[in-house]
């Protein structure tokens, strides 16, 4: 059993600021990727950010300068500084992670249940 829980969402006015938290606990034996998506209501879910367990990250172009992901030493934490937020960065984020599973070794993705961003003008 491994969860995902998303933390950090509110309200945010245009030009400000927001920081999310991802928190994965369970039957972990290595978390290979983080990664934060969002979908917009009536959109495709896409992808943000992600971070590997070398520390390497990636991002989408739409929040390329704005947004940085990064992880915690223990890497069973994510997060995204979301920085110069817009109108159109409004969704709801979740969290996406590639874990090997404990004792089975098996891996998979594991989603969190997402957090409200509201980025009013």
């Amino acid at each position: 059993q491994v969860q995902l829980v998303e933390s950090g969402g509110g309200l945010a006015q245009a030009g400000g600021s927001l920081r999310l938290s991802c928190a994965a606990s369970g039957s972990i034996s290595r978390i290979n990727t983080m990664g934060w998506y969002r979908q917009a209501p009536g959109k495709q879910r896409e992808l943000v950010a992600q971070i590997t367990s070398d520390d390497s990250s990636n991002y989408a172009d739409f929040v390329k300068g704005r947004f940085t992901i990064s992880r915690d030493g223990a890497k069973n934490m994510a997060y995204l500084q979301m920085n110069s937020l817009k109108p159109e960065d409004t969704a709801v984020y979740y969290c996406k992670a590639f874990v090997t599973i404990k004792y089975s070794y098996n891996r998979r993705d594991f989603w969190g249940q997402g957090t409200q961003v509201t980025v009013s003008s």
